[in-house]
């Protein structure tokens, strides 16, 4: 009896204790007594959030009892960090914060990167590149990642090539392309990484094998997750317009309101983008065929029918802030562009009148909200429908030279050129296609923190897509294309928590997904009308892993993951893209991958004026049916490679045993906040493992580097801000980038013909704002020593290159 009653108290006690809530207010001022109006004002532990209003004062309800971490920050001025202790019913906290002194945008400091830090310190092998000092400058999305250590951008020539993402090994579609947490072909290919300037962009997070279970989906290896401006502190309008080589020419605006009083939140953003792409080719791919055939090589001459020019918009309108949502936005994006293809795969053969068009209509909710209905549970759901459009053209049948002339097939007598070939195009049989894509993506997190630094979590993907091919040229071919529809659910649940007074920190997740495709297959015609079969095929797998994370000295962290888990073959492995020369291959298997990775990351300083930061991670990859794209078998003879067939086309096949096993590192140092200086390298094997081929005869591509992929690559920088130039008040930086990539083979088999070189570019760049600090002109030159630059099988990327930028703020109007 006497341990019922004991029982029962202690229940009652705890109820008590469990209702025991708190308020906590108070006023955020700068050093002279002003109001900061705007700020924004985080409880770390609990990921709620609120702003300041117009008086500089705050206010949180529902608050238990005890110890949580204030952050405050804002545009006008520096983060601020303070534990506060709520122990009675109403807790005043007024505190006074520090201004910028130079609000300069390409001030870097290590320690004042508070979310940064915290995520690269979670135990993923992941990296955050930011994007403030970026924006300024000539620099697209994609020659930012490029810069960063482990990633390697592929891209087949100028502005708007296909492109591929390399994360140490990893590529093709096991990297998983994100836009706030969704994916991003859902927006289309005329809104991509290679369209979206970095004004428009907050950071990048850059995960390198093992991904948090938010972003959950049929990958393996890594992901690119783009995360969106979304500051609502301060109303804002920027605008930029640069001009450049290659008749290259941008312009981007982006501007934010929000209503202090009733939270309600409108951004819009859009972009404009052109480059003829026009660039001097001159290495060993290029050539030019003279009359009778014979092949000069080396041959300069400006890339022709490589135009390029894309647009595109952001709207959304909601509320941010508010009592029933943090973040609530209803959102259109609308994109279109234009891109005329050069050649196939490789750069041998020119295409003249080949092309393609994209265009994609995109609606979305964003909801998010912590504390929803009890105290420590987050809800988020993302959801985005769109219709996308892929149109090709190639009906040019006449056989072109890389000037535009017609190829002459004799080489004695009056010219005479090849002439029109009926049904045929630049890259065989002529064709007029568009296909239509209809994709719905839902992803939905919900989280609770069980106890601060314990949190649980489940998350839930649902995609749908349906495709259309449409024979434009011959349109009775469109009725016997087979209509196709895929349905992917995947859920995952995670497991955080935080030990040791936070230096010990653990993830541990799993998911399991489900695959279902559907296939409308004509048959045949009866009575003019066509008989269907119809299949259905489901197909389900499972994965797990875990992070760790353990701080061992003071800002020194040891990160580990690890995690075994399946790809399912995508649209665009099994069905292919004729736009981007990519062939079909139903047959195509899943992949299955086991990733680990044990890395560290270390920051201090010496003296005032010195700031480092060191990381480092190796990894170990052991892939099997490796999915890649399939590269040349076939012998080559020595001294015979020009009569070698080029390469127009390409799939995805797999490999069936693959492993890497590889390091990268990064070395940051800071000087005085002035001086900003840092040197990356990846060094990866990417080996065949397969020893006895299908007959139990050696395999002669055993512990071969599997080719086409760059497998050692360094890049470094250096940054320099002076006060005071000229003007005072005014800020000028001046940069100085450095890439190499060392030689690697486009095919299996050896040669020096298909061998891309050592590449070694030098950029440089600077940039200065004005007093008023609303605007700043910049000016980049790229590649400056004009090195012959490759990438996928040996196609030339531009030369050296000058570009022009303004860009224009108009900040904290009402």
């Amino acid at each position: 009896m006497k341990i019922f009653l004991l029982s029962i108290l202690t229940f009652c006690l705890s109820v008590v204790a469990f209702a025991q809530t708190s308020s906590l207010s108070g006023k955020i001022t700068n050093h002279n007594g002003q109001p900061m109006d705007g700020a924004t004002v985080t409880i770390k532990e609990l990921s709620r959030s609120t702003m300041t209003d117009e008086k500089g004062k705050y206010e949180f309800k529902g608050l238990k009892y005890g110890n949580y971490t204030l952050l405050i920050s804002s545009v006008m001025s520096e983060q601020k960090i303070q534990v506060v202790n709520i122990n009675a019913a109403n807790v005043t906290f007024n505190t006074k914060v520090k201004e910028h002194l130079d609000r300069d945008l390409q001030e870097v400091s290590v320690a004042g990167k508070t979310e940064k830090r915290k995520m690269e310190t979670s135990g993923f092998a992941m990296s955050i590149i930011e994007t403030k000092e970026a924006s300024l400058r000539n620099l697209t999305t994609n020659e930012l990642l490029d810069r960063a250590v482990g990633v390697r951008v592929r891209q087949n020539g100028g502005e708007g090539s296909p492109i591929e993402y390399n994360l140490n090994g990893m590529s093709g579609s096991t990297i998983g392309l994100f836009l706030d947490g969704i994916e991003i072909s859902t927006y289309g290919s005329s809104f991509n990484l290679n369209n979206i300037p970095p004004s428009m962009i907050e950071r990048i997070e850059v995960y390198k094998g093992v991904l948090p279970s938010h972003l959950s989906g049929n990958y393996i290896g890594g992901a690119i997750n783009v995360i969106m401006k979304k500051d609502a502190s301060a109303n804002n309008i920027t605008a930029a317009v640069s001009y450049g080589s290659f008749n290259t020419y941008r312009a981007d605006v982006s501007a934010l309101y929000r209503n202090q009083k009733n939270g309600f939140t409108a951004r819009a953003s859009g972009f404009y983008s052109h480059s003829d792409n026009n660039y001097e080719m001159w290495g060993k791919f290029s050539k030019y065929t003279l009359p009778g055939g014979r092949i000069v090589r080396n041959y300069r001459t400006r890339r022709p029918n490589d135009e390029f020019e894309t647009v595109g918009g952001r709207f959304e309108a909601g509320f941010t802030n508010v009592k029933w949502a943090d973040q609530f936005f209803v959102g259109y994006n609308v994109s279109d562009s234009y891109k005329q293809i050069p050649h196939g795969i490789t750069m041998t053969k020119p295409y003249f009148g080949r092309f393609n068009k994209y265009q994609a209509h995109v609606f979305s909710l964003n909801y998010n909200k912590n504390n929803f209905l009890v105290d420590g549970l987050a809800l988020t759901v993302n959801a985005v429908h769109s219709r996308r459009t892929t149109y090709l053209e190639d009906t040019v049948s006449l056989k072109y030279n890389w000037d535009g002339t017609l190829l002459v097939k004799n080489s004695e007598g009056p010219p005479e050129t090849y002439g029109y070939s009926p049904g045929q195009g630049q890259q065989g049989i002529a064709v007029m296609s568009n296909i239509e894509r209809q994709i719905s993506n839902i992803r939905s997190n919900l989280a609770y923190t069980i106890v601060s630094g314990h949190r649980v979590s489940f998350n839930h993907k649902f995609e749908q897509s349906d495709r259309n091919d449409q024979d434009l040229l011959i349109p009775e071919r469109s009725r016997w294309i087979t209509q196709n529809g895929l349905t992917t659910n995947i859920f995952a649940m995670n497991y955080e928590a935080e030990l040791f007074k936070g230096k010990l920190k653990t993830n541990i997740f799993g998911k399991y997904a489900i695959y279902q495709t559907d296939q409308n297959r004509p048959t045949n015609e009866v009575n003019g009308q066509l008989i269907y079969q119809n299949s259905t095929t489901t197909r389900d797998n499972k994965g797990f892993g875990g992070t760790l994370s353990y701080e061992a000295i003071r800002n020194g962290f040891l990160i580990l993951s690890a995690e075994k888990s399946f790809i399912m073959p995508t649209d665009r492995h099994i069905y292919g893209e004729p736009e981007n020369n990519l062939l079909p291959n139903p047959a195509i298997l899943p992949e299955l991958a086991i990733n680990y990775n044990l890395g560290g990351r270390y920051q201090f300083t010496t003296g005032d004026q010195h700031k480092f930061s060191l990381y480092g991670n190796a990894f170990w990859r052991n892939g099997y049916d490796k999915i890649i794209q399939q590269t040349r078998i076939d012998p080559v003879i020595e001294g015979r490679e020009n009569q070698v067939e080029d390469i127009q086309v390409t799939q995805f096949v797999n490999l069936s045993k693959t492993q890497s096993v590889g390091f990268e590192a990064e070395v940051n140092y800071i000087y005085n906040n002035r001086l900003n200086a840092m040197l990356n390298f990846s060094k990866f094997n990417s080996l065949y493992k397969v020893e006895l081929d299908e007959r139990g005869n050696p395999n002669s591509l055993y512990n071969k580097q599997v080719p086409n992929e760059p497998f050692f690559t360094v890049n470094g920088n250096l940054q320099y801000r002076f006060n005071n130039v000229f003007q005072k008040k005014s800020v000028m930086n001046v940069y100085y980038n450095a890439g190499y990539v060392a030689s690697f083979s486009t095919i299996w088999i050896e040669s020096e013909w298909f061998t891309t070189p050592n590449q070694f570019t030098h950029d440089l760049g600077a940039s200065y704002r004005f007093p008023s600090g609303k605007l700043v002109a910049s000016i980049d030159c790229k590649n400056m020593l004009n090195a012959e630059v490759y990438d996928n099988f040996g196609v030339q990327k531009p030369g050296r290159a000058f570009y022009f930028k303004l860009n224009y703020t108009i900040n904290n109007f009402k």
